[in-house]
This record gives structure tokens, sequence and C-alpha cells, in this order.
């Protein structure tokens, strides 16, 4: 499965989610094992959206689909880190008269996969707040 966009992504989670259903609907018994192929999609679509969010769409446990993820690659899954280092992040490279002075963009991400993406016109936003909420979610 190829993913180019994070919106060829939310279709093809969306399209999967669909594949699940109908699978869950038709499976012999309760307790049946979810086949090679939908897992495959879904660890796939976990290199462009966050592991959580194909979990909860897909109605899979996050440890489960983590596992798959880890079996694919073809190692087993590494404890996550009990917090994230900080990191260090130097100065813009372009003038300022290119920057659209006070406007504010950020991207985060935790080690569990997890997302945040600000983008705002107002720099004056509590960001110190906001990214240490995030990173202890």
């Amino acid at each position: 499965m190829k993913i180019d966009t994070p919106l060829h992504a939310d279709h093809q989670l969306d399209q999967l989610s669909g594949q699940f259903e109908h699978w869950r609907q038709n499976r012999s018994h309760s307790h049946e094992r979810i086949p090679d192929p939908l897992w495959d999609q879904a660890v796939a679509l976990t290199s462009t959206l966050s592991t959580s969010r194909v979990a909860k769409h897909l109605r899979l446990g996050v440890s489960d689909l983590k596992k798959q993820i880890a079996n694919r690659q073809g190692q087993t899954a590494a404890p996550m880190p009990s917090a994230p280092g900080f990191v260090e992040v130097e100065g813009p490279s372009l003038p300022a008269q290119h920057l659209g002075l006070g406007r504010l963009e950020v991207e985060l991400q935790r080690p569990d996969g997890a997302r945040l993406r600000i983008h705002s016109p107002d720099a004056s936003l509590p960001l110190a707040a906001i990214v240490r909420s995030f990173l202890e979610a």
C-alpha cells in the first residue's frame, strides 16, 4: 500500500475501516484471527498516521497494533522511554522579513506516534504550557 499524503492516508484509513467491518461481520467465529493482509495495511498506515489514531479508527488495541508493527519490522517492541528528552531548536535560517513576523508554526511528535501541529497567526500563545500538556499526556 503506497501512502503519499496525510489526506490520502485518511482516505485509506476509511476504506480499511470498511474492510475490517466486513471481516468482523463475515468471520466464522468471534475469536478468529485478523487476516495478515488487513494487519499489513493497518501497519502501513502508521507510517503516515499515529498508531493510536489508526488503532482507534479500526477498533484495534493500540498494543496489538504495536506488536504487529514490531513483528513486521522483524524486531521486538522496544520499551518506551519514561520521558522525552530535551531537543534544542535553533532559530530560523531565513531572514525575518520572509517569516511573517508574529506567526507561529510548531510540530511535535511523541514516542507513541501522537502528533501535535500548531499553526497560528498569533505568536503569543502559551506555548510552554501547550507543549508540556501534550508531552505529558
